[in-house]
């Protein structure tokens, strides 16, 4: 990765303010300000750099104003990377502002697996005074608000007995000739455990023995995107040094989480631009990893599985393109190739459309913007009368099933992941 990418002068004048990237930017759709449209930002970036914007309160919050989504990037005929130079002025916001305490205590958990495996445990214990659980949409709503708006009426993860690195032995021998590692991801260890006991059983099918690293840490992607560059170093760091010690004993490091798996295959790099040496590890644990579907699909015979075996199901599944996923990875086919061996497979108006989810910020202080984007994902999915919504995203999970909730929608969400493991059970 070239320092050059991080040249905000430069990408300020290489923008043609042909305004291609506003009608696909999540923040410009719901607010109609220009300052806050992907060439907005870049103008304003551009000025910063060059000392004619103050980072000021007001400039805070409009770069903290953007959901990181990558429609721009995507939309952009000149490639500008705008979420990346967003990610890097939120790390000097972080320096001159502070990161918020709740924030702080979150990305310190992310760092230390066994404290959050306790807290983990004790919310287990004493949710069920304070929420009430819908198991089957694995999610919770709190009985009291507390004085708290930001959890009013609000559908949330729940964390679950047992976290998914705990339930399972480090090397599960499925009597096979390959051997995979599982990337489980923070929220999928500690709240969606379904997602990590489905590729249990899916790589159990495909005899596929799995290596489940129990030191494997947080990959960062909460803190990057709130400019907690300090967690981010000291995380990235730990799990290139954790996986570098088994890597080449694995095929693939599998991740049914499509934020994860960007994390680690490309903004690693991006994080590590100006560290050559960490930027070469990088580069070299990158090819290894991928997104479930994405190796189920094209790297093993599970399709041939579901076709020969897999139970047939009338339900209507409807599939949201998770951002990290096909903007960032060109993952978009696998997952819906593998659902529609099993499943009536519909799709609604846009699934590409970003879900709102927009990381820690926007789930927190900008709450307001998440709930105006996901409402129109949550009006598509009910067009197309499905019963279940998938997407390979955690993340997306939340924000979705939250939207629904606040949308009155009766869909079910699952990972692609079981979906395929409820085929071939």
């Amino acid at each position: 990765m070239k320092n050059e990418i991080f040249d905000f002068t430069k990408i300020s004048d290489d923008c043609i303010k042909c305004g291609k990237c506003k009608p696909v930017c999540t923040i410009f759709n719901i607010n109609q300000d220009e300052t806050t449209s992907p060439r907005g930002f870049i103008d304003l970036l551009g000025a910063y750099k060059r000392g004619e914007l103050e980072l000021d309160k007001n400039a805070k919050d409009i770069f903290e104003s953007c959901f990181l989504c990558t429609n721009c990037v995507e939309a952009c005929p000149n490639d500008l990377p705008t979420d990346m130079i967003i990610e890097q002025v939120r790390s000097d916001i972080a320096k001159k502002y502070g990161i918020a305490w709740y924030k702080r205590a979150f990305f310190w958990l992310l760092r230390n697996r066994t404290i959050m495996d306790i807290a983990a445990k004790f919310g287990w214990v004493f949710q069920t005074c304070s929420i009430k659980i819908n198991e089957a949409k694995q999610s919770a709503v709190a009985r009291f608000d507390l004085g708290l708006p930001l959890i009013k009426n609000r559908a949330l993860p729940f964390a679950k007995r047992i976290s998914f690195l705990n339930k399972y032995a480090e090397n599960l021998d499925n009597h096979g000739d390959k051997k995979v590692a599982i990337f489980i991801g923070c929220m999928a260890n500690y709240s969606y455990t379904n997602i990590g006991d489905s590729l249990v059983e899916i790589l159990k099918e495909l005899k596929i023995n799995a290596f489940i690293p129990k030191k494997q840490l947080c990959c960062g992607a909460p803190a990057y995107f709130t400019g907690d560059f300090d967690t981010v170093d000291y995380l990235v760091k730990k799990n290139i040094e954790y996986f570098e010690s088994w890597i080449d004993d694995v095929e693939a490091i599998i991740i049914p989480e499509a934020t994860c798996s960007a994390m680690i295959k490309i903004d690693w790099e991006h994080y590590l631009h100006d560290q050559p040496e960490w930027l070469e590890r990088a580069k070299k644990i990158a090819p290894k990893i991928y997104m479930a579907t994405e190796y189920l699909a094209n790297k093993t015979n599970l399709k041939e599985i579901l076709e020969k075996k897999g139970k047939k199901f009338d339900e209507l599944v409807t599939y949201h393109d998770p951002c990290h996923a096909k903007k960032m990875q060109g993952i978009h086919k696998e997952p819906r190739t593998l659902i529609s061996k099993n499943y009536v497979l519909k799709e609604m108006s846009d699934p590409n459309r970003c879900c709102g989810f927009g990381g820690v910020t926007m789930q927190s202080e900008k709450y307001h913007f998440a709930v105006a984007a996901g409402l129109p994902k949550a009006s598509m999915i009910k067009e197309t009368k499905a019963q279940i919504v998938s997407a390979e995203c955690s993340a997306c999970r939340m924000q979705i099933t939250n939207s629904l909730h606040q949308a009155g929608v009766d869909v079910v969400f699952k990972n692609p992941i079981e979906l395929i493991a409820e085929a071939i059970k």
